[in-house]
This record gives structure tokens, sequence and C-alpha cells, in this order.
């Protein structure tokens, strides 16, 4: 298994560049962010998208916000930009864990003359390095059950390949393994509406690669299930609290409900930044909603009559009792629960 050619997230000359992954699959465009407020609002407004992602992109924006503080207060610059990149996102975990990391070395620093941007630099970069690494450990655990049940075609919902980590992918990181070792024999791609993320980015990240896809409407997927074809349902997730509840993709929940009905088994594959240990139930997660007009339009052509009310959540939670393994880096939590959790996370 060795990394895509899909990088969506680069360092160069002092500034952060993204791969917008708003015009894809049109056009193949980077946007190139210089301070903190401009990596924050690149992650809002989902040029970077991804938990993963969006902690690699904040552990830049604070490597910027660095090169731009001045030095007769530079904590006190810092700390704003960490409210700022902080406040972009709520739901991802990994954006909170990244910015941590990265407040852990304001500390180490903070009497020092001038902003740690060098040392800043070193664990964003490392960041983003080892969730590549992560991503390859994740597609070889991930794709050994797989191939515990022999060849099938999966499901995945949203898009959690390369354009939504440091490279490779999570749970499209599994897909990508097992589709190497012959091991599945297409993929269902879920459109995921509202913003598609699903047919305008899964779908071109495995045509990319030549690794047979079909896309479909987000409600075939239990008259596909139905069919028997389908073996796994593949999908990452944007926090996991200690009992095994997760938050992902809006959907997400509904398809578990349905996989469970037709005998389908659900993997959840996320690195173990993803897990919120301090949140003991989904119930606790909070919930991001979204722009109105994300569903009373399509581009300019408004499709829902004025003045309706709008209902737009990104993420749903899908009970622990739902999903049969959760995948990180670690190993694999077979029925995942409180104690399973602890045991494989320490």
């Amino acid at each position: 298994m060795t990394t895509t050619s899909i990088d969506p997230i680069r360092w160069c000359d002092d500034a952060l560049e993204l791969l917008d992954q708003r015009v894809l699959p049109e056009r193949y465009e980077w946007l190139r962010v210089r301070d903190a407020d401009e990596t924050a609002q690149a992650i809002t407004s989902m040029v970077v998208r991804g938990a993963p992602a969006i902690g690699i992109a904040a552990a830049y924006g604070m490597v910027l916000a660095a090169q731009r503080s001045p030095e007769s207060d530079w904590p006190t610059h810092l700390e704003a930009a960490i409210q700022r990149l902080a406040d972009s996102r709520p739901t991802a975990v990994n954006l909170f864990w990244a910015l941590s990391r990265m407040r852990a070395v304001l500390e180490r620093h903070r009497h020092e003359p001038q902003a740690p941007g060098a040392a800043l630099l070193r664990v964003a970069r490392d960041i983003h390095a080892q969730d590549k690494t992560d991503n390859l450990t994740l597609g070889r655990l991930g794709s050994e059950l797989i191939a515990r049940d022999g060849q099938c075609s999966v499901m995945t919902h949203c898009n959690t390949g390369a354009l939504a980590t440091g490279g490779y992918g999570t749970a499209l990181g599994v897909i990508r393994a097992a589709w190497a070792q012959g091991l599945i024999t297409r993929v269902h791609v879920n459109e995921t509406r509202p913003w598609l993320q699903g047919a305008r980015l899964t779908a071109w990240e495995l045509h990319q690669e030549g690794i047979p896809a079909v896309l479909a409407v987000d409600s075939a997927a239990s008259l596909l299930m139905a069919q028997g074809e389908i073996g796994w349902l593949i999908v990452g997730a944007d926090r996991i609290a200690a009992n095994g509840d997760v938050a992902n993709k809006i959907g997400t929940y509904a398809l578990a409900v349905q996989a469970r009905h037709h005998g389908v088994k659900v993997m959840v594959v996320a690195p173990s930044s993803t897990f919120d240990l301090a949140l003991e139930s989904g119930a606790a997660i909070p919930i991001e909603t979204r722009d109105a007009r994300e569903l009373t339009h399509q581009g300019e052509r408004r499709v829902a009559p004025e003045g309706i009310e709008i209902f737009n959540p990104v993420f749903d939670i899908t009970p622990a009792t739902l999903i049969d393994a959760i995948v990180c880096e670690h190993g694999v939590i077979k029925t995942p629960e409180h104690g399973s959790i602890e045991r494989l996370l320490g």
C-alpha cells in the first residue's frame, strides 16, 4: 500500500495551500492562505473538509499566525488565533486535538521574546506526516476485516479519502487497500446531500484510480442492501464518544439502521485523534448546523419556497450498538463500548 497522488494540503514558501474542494471535480484549483483568519474561513466554507484534514489545516494556520504575530505580545495574538480556528467547525474533534498540541508548544515557549514559529511548523508537519502513516495502518487493519468475510462489494458515505485527510484516507483508505488485494468488487457511493461529497469527491477519487464505483441517490441505499450484494458499510467519523457512539456525516445513522436490518456489517474508520473520551456518549456531541441556502438553492436557483423553515444538520449520531467494528491505528475495536475502547486506547 502506498499513498495516492492526491494531496489536498501543502506547505509552500511560508504559506498554506489548500486544494479547493468546493469546485471539484469541475476544476482543480489551489487556494493560498496567509494567516489564521483565512485558514479558519477556508475551514468554515469547506475549502478543506474532513476531520483529519481540518486538524492539519488548523495546525498550519497556527504557524501562519506565529509568522504574523507582534513581538510585543505574541502570546495574546496566538491565543486569539487558536480561538478563531476553534470556532470554525464545532463537531470535528480532530480540530481541537490539533490545536491542543499547538497550544502545548506555546506553553513551552511562552517566555521567549519571539513567537515559536519554527517549533509550531515542526509539530504541524509531524501531525501531517503522522496522519498519512496512520491512514496506511487503518487501510491494512480494515482490509483484514473484509478478508475474513471474503470478496464483496461495499458502500460508503460522504468523502473519507485523501481529500479528507493528510493522504490516502480513513474509510476510503480501507477501500483502497481492500481493492488492491482483490477483496472488493465495486464501491457503492452515496451522493451525500446537500454538499454532494460522495458525488463530487469520493466518485472523483475512485475514478482517478480506476476503482469500479457506482454512484447512487442517497435514498437507494436500502434497495441496494436488500439485493444482497453489499458486505460492508464503511464510513469515517468526526467524533467518537467514550461509549463508541459516532458522529459522522448526516445520513450515517439511517444507513446503519438499514444495514442492521439487511445483515450488512458496519465499519467505522478513524484515527485515535477522533476519539473524545471526555464525552460519555454521543448525546453530548455538539451537532453543527449550516446555512439554510444549502437546501433552498441549487447554485443560484431557488428550489424551495420562500419562508419555509429549514433543518440542515451536518452530522448525526450512530449508536455504538449499530457498529460492528471501529478501526483506528492502534487496532480494531469489535462491538465497541466503554471497556473495549478504554482497553485499546489506554
